[in-house]
């Protein structure tokens, strides 16, 4: 990850780690994709949706987010399994007037029936000094209100669809 601001945000799935995990890993773009409500391909990429209500102003942006890879481990001993999956993504248009985010999202079992997401991100304000400005004052809450509507909406459609 880069060195920029830090958003931390996290989520559970009522259901057990292995089939949350597998879904994710089946095709964790088209997860995102659904869950957030979006779907458009570009170039062979496919576009989200992230979404912020931040003191009353709706605020959305086409995102493309791409899997850079998953790593896995095993239950040992001293920890249980675990899954994290390498994100980046970046405005679908306009990308450099917006932050470029790179992140994980790890998946891990609570208990036999529930699992956590938990994301873990930095991202660096665009447009330099004039940017840093502006993440200072309203920014950083839009992104870390993007982030926590994210990892919610992905929560949420696998507990629904798991469900099923």
């Amino acid at each position: 990850m880069n060195s920029g601001r830090e958003i931390r945000s996290y989520d559970y799935v009522n259901h057990p780690y292995d089939r949350v995990r597998d879904t994710l890993k089946q095709n964790a773009v088209a997860v995102f994709q659904s869950a957030t409500k979006a779907a458009a391909t570009r170039a062979e990429s496919v576009a989200a949706e992230l979404h912020a209500d931040f003191a009353g102003l709706g605020v959305k942006a086409a995102i493309k987010i791409i899997v850079k890879g998953v790593e896995e481990k095993t239950a040992d001993a001293t920890s249980s399994a675990s899954t994290r999956l390498l994100l980046e993504w970046e405005a679908a248009t306009l990308p450099r007037l917006f932050p470029l985010m790179q992140g994980e999202l790890a998946v891990y079992p609570l208990t036999s029936t529930e699992t956590q997401l938990d994301f873990s991100g930095t991202y660096e304000p665009p447009l330099g000094a004039v940017g840093k400005t502006i993440n200072a004052i309203v920014g950083h809450r839009i992104a870390e209100a993007s982030v926590h509507s994210f990892v919610a909406d992905v929560a949420g459609y696998l507990r629904q669809t798991l469900a099923g």
